[in-house]
Formats: C-alpha cells, structure tokens, sequence
C-alpha cells in the first residue's frame, strides 16, 4: 500500500499548481501552504487545504523551515514536495524532514549536501575520468584567484561554492576588475548560500550549455535525455530546448557521463547533470548537478510523454521504474521551452505592479505553466516570472516558427514583459542556424545598451 497519501507543497506559484495537478491526477492530498502576499493565489485555491507560514519576506515564509515543518504535522501530511529554489536543495531541510517522519519528495539528504558542494561533485567527476574544466579549490582569499590566473590565464569565471542560478557568478576579463567582482561574488555568495567561499574556473568562451535529465528509483538511475540551456542572461537560462542539435558522439558521450555519476553516487529521484560543451574544441565538462527538479523539466515531459513529477511520487513511495520501460523512450519531436518575465529587458529589472489581463491561447503541442490570472500581483519579494511557454513541434525549425506564432497571439497588460525580447533572440539569425553559445544574449544586450 502507497505510504503517500497527502503531500505539502513548500512552494509557490506555477510550480506549487503544477505539482497539485499531478498529485490530483494520483488522488493524493494536496497542502499548500503560503504568505500573506500570496494568500489569493491560484495553488491556495486549488490545494484541499492550505496553510499560512508567514507575512513576506521569503526568510520569514518560504524559508521558514519551522512554521512549513509545523504546517505538515498540523495538516498529518505524509510527504514534502519542495518544487525547485527555496528549500529544494536544503540538505537539512531534507534531513528535518525525515527526522519528523515526513517523506521528502526528492534525493537523499547526503546527495544533496554532496552535489551540491560544486568542488566535492567536481573530485567525484574527476574520480569517474568524467572531464572537468580547471579550478581552484573553495577559496576566500584573493591571492588564490590571483595564483590561479597566473597559471591558467584570463579570461575566468568566480562562482559560489554552495549554489548557482547565477548568484555569486563574476566573469573576470582584465585584472583590474579582479578584486571588486571577487568582493562581489562572495557577498552574494554569502548572502544567497549562507556562504562566502567561491572558486575560480577557467572561462570557456564559446560554450554550449547542456544538461542531462536523470530520474533514478532504490535501485538505478535513468535518464531521459539532454536539454541545451545555452540562451542566457547574466547566467541564468531564459529558453531551453529538448533535447538538442550537438553532435551524436559528443550527445551519447554527455548522457553516458551523466549516469555514471548518478550510479556512482545513488541517485534516485529527479536530478539534473550539467556539461559545457566547447564549440572551438569539441570537447566537453562537467560543471554541477541539480539535486531537485528543474524549472526547465516540462521541455523533456514534451518530447518523452513522462511526467517527471509522478516519477518523483512513485520512488518515494518506493516504487521501481524498470516496468515504466524508461531505457526505451524514444524522442518525440522537440520543445522549446521560454520563461516570459514582468521586466524591463533592457535595466534588467523587474516590473512591479498589477496584470490587469493576462491571455494565453490554446494550441495544440503548447504547455502554458502559469499561476498568473487578471489581478496578479508582481511583487518585490518573490520571483517575477510570468509564465513558462512550452511548444512542441516536429523539429527545432518548426518549434521555432510556431513560438513565434503563439509569441503574437499572447496578450500580458499592466506590467512591462520580456516577449519583445524573446522574440529577438529566436528570430536572431545566430540562434535560428544554432550558431551561439551562452554569451550571446548578454552581447546582444551591450548592443541594444549601447544604441
């Protein structure tokens, strides 16, 4: 008998909705819990029950490890669903969890502390010949960042020890910058991760982004494929593909890496693996894994029929995946997959302020992942992501023109959006001949700045 039989739901927004369908569709109880900016919001609505942890601030909300622990005993839910940010990859959060008798939905508290230390899962690649670019170790001290540049050379990359998402990321060009972008990296470092120590990376300048989904049971991961993730801002992805167009050797090289870290460690639950693949060299790194699902995961549900949320509720409900046949899925198509942002694209900076409408068409092969109605509030203090667009077509070329299609139709009024800009990139003759890596979004910005 399934010991899952009401979930908590530590999360917000589309995520938070689009785990309650899932759950719904298992005839699984749904918690939600929420702040009380959010207490109007879609997933309160839609949950069996919900539960207020706090006023604002995500520290006080959905970081609130003892108000969300107290909502779950209150509520006797059995299991907790952390969706991605947040909590997600907490590993004592995880652990807490656990010790109260609460499932965690998601991988063991020791893959996530591990892989989440980016220079431990680093030593476990290089331990499996798995390739990684050269780094130093977890540094605070500016002289090691300058030893390592004396070695290796410019340009480089500051990254925070304990996360990414592109908190604590610095590019270093010139030596001059060094110092104030080391200082930056570290604040934020610390202010995100609760951790200052960084390390330096050797730049790769002409990189695609690719990334493995994995979803392992008790006994053996799997994987469903790559997604390239090169289209970027500041480091942090704006549109996904699944799966991609890089070579077939380099692409059955990627996936095999990818499971042998994820058997060599255990894994099981869903995960995500994430390569740089050199466009000059050919060759390819392992950069970090993501121990919790990823914002991007409904491009791969597209081209693989899967529900990668179910996969989660049935291994943690100790069920195996060998009679899901998942060594057999084959690719169906290919997705792309946009986050559509309240912002000025040009400041970078988010618009507050109310949607008075928001309308998303019904095609076929699209996916919509909203929380957003008439009403809707933009906030300072949680993520201004709008929507996820997802379409689906028979190839890339076809993806392309119906996003474009479906871009048009799209109608978001009261505050400023990024669809003017999304729909630069993908009419950008770079990016329709797969000629661009993962600075050419910021180029492209420096170019429209500087006009």
């Amino acid at each position: 008998m399934d010991k899952i039989k009401k979930v908590l739901i530590a999360n917000r927004g589309e995520i938070a909705l689009r785990i309650i369908r899932t759950l719904k569709e298992m005839d699984i109880k749904t918690v939600a819990i929420y702040s009380e900016v959010d207490k109007d919001s879609l997933h309160v609505q839609f949950a069996d029950e919900a539960v207020c942890v706090g006023k604002d601030e995500v520290s006080s909300t959905y970081l609130n490890i003892p108000n969300i622990i107290s909502a779950a005993l209150l509520t006797k839910s059995d299991a907790i669903h952390p969706g991605y940010g947040f909590l997600s990859e907490n590993y004592k959060f995880a652990e807490i969890c656990r010790s109260h008798d609460i499932i965690f939905i998601g991988p063991s508290s020791e893959n996530i502390r591990d892989m989440g230390d980016k220079i431990k899962a680093k030593e476990i690649a290089k331990k499996l010949n798995v390739p990684i670019i050269p780094s130093t170790d977890a540094i605070r001290d500016i002289n090691e960042a300058k030893k390592f540049i004396q070695q290796y050379g410019l340009p480089v990359i500051i990254k925070a020890a304990g996360g990414g998402g592109g908190r604590g990321m610095r590019i270093i060009q010139n030596l001059n910058e060094l110092e104030q972008k080391f200082i930056q990296a570290t604040n934020e470092a610390k202010n995100f991760f609760g951790n200052p120590d960084v390390y330096i990376e050797k730049l790769i300048t002409n990189p695609k982004h690719i990334e493995v989904q994995i979803i392992g049971d008790k006994k053996r991961p799997y994987h469903l494929y790559e997604r390239d993730c090169t289209v970027q801002r500041r480091q942090q992805k704006i549109i996904e593909e699944a799966n991609s167009l890089i070579p077939e050797k380099i692409r059955q090289s990627i996936l095999n890496d990818a499971l042998k870290i994820a058997e060599y460690i255990n894994y099981y639950s869903a995960g995500t693996i994430e390569f740089l693949y050199d466009l000059d060299t050919n060759n390819y790194y392992f950069i970090e894994m993501n121990t919790r699902i990823q914002v991007e995961h409904p491009a791969t549900e597209m081209i693989t029929n899967t529900d990668i949320v179910k996969l989660q509720l049935l291994v943690a409900n100790d069920y195996n995946l060998d009679e899901f046949n998942l060594d057999s899925i084959k690719v169906d198509g290919y997705a792309i997959e946009l986050r559509i942002y309240a912002e000025d694209s040009i400041k970078l900076a988010p618009s507050i302020g109310t949607i008075t409408k928001a309308y998303f068409p019904n095609f076929t092969n699209v996916r919509v992942d909203t929380a957003v109605i008439n009403g809707y509030n933009i906030t300072q203090f949680y993520d201004n992501m709008i929507a996820k667009l997802i379409v689906k077509g028979k190839n890339r070329n076809d993806a392309i023109k119906r996003v474009n299609i479906y871009l048009d139709q799209i109608i978001i009024e009261g505050v400023k959006t990024n669809i003017q800009f999304l729909k630069k990139i993908i009419n950008d003759q770079n990016y329709i001949d797969y000629k661009y890596n993962t600075l050419t979004v910021d180029n492209m910005l420096k170019q429209v700045v500087n006009v």
